[in-house]
């Protein structure tokens, strides 16, 4: 069975529940902590501590190309990182941690 046409065709709409629901951990928090936690994203893309997620899924598809399928940002050794789960044409996951300030590619595995 080949799932591709399925993910391509909700790629747009997951990748930002994926974002929503990844950067605002604990997961389960108040609704209050939820909204502290969006707006200090918000306040980290507006002030440029941050590129936004548009900007990272372009870098991580010219690095591996693939359909992505998950983006969460943490905050790892007092830097915020992307890390981007991708799946290529053979059907391998690879994952890249990304800096979140200047696009680098931190570090990549397959599976």
């Amino acid at each position: 069975m080949n799932i591709r046409p399925a993910l391509t065709a909700t790629i747009a709409g997951f990748a930002f529940a994926v974002l929503a629901a990844t950067t605002l951990q604990p997961a389960v928090a108040h609704a209050s902590d939820d909204r502290a936690r969006t707006s200090e994203v918000r306040q980290l893309r507006e002030s440029g501590k941050i590129l936004p997620m548009e900007d990272i899924i372009t870098r991580s598809r010219a690095a591996q190309p693939g359909q992505v399928v998950e983006v969460e940002l943490d905050r790892e050794d007092g830097r915020y990182v992307y890390e981007v789960k991708i799946i290529d044409d053979t059907d391998k996951v690879h994952k890249l941690e990304i800096d979140a300030a200047s696009g680098e590619v931190l570090n990549r595995k397959a599976k």
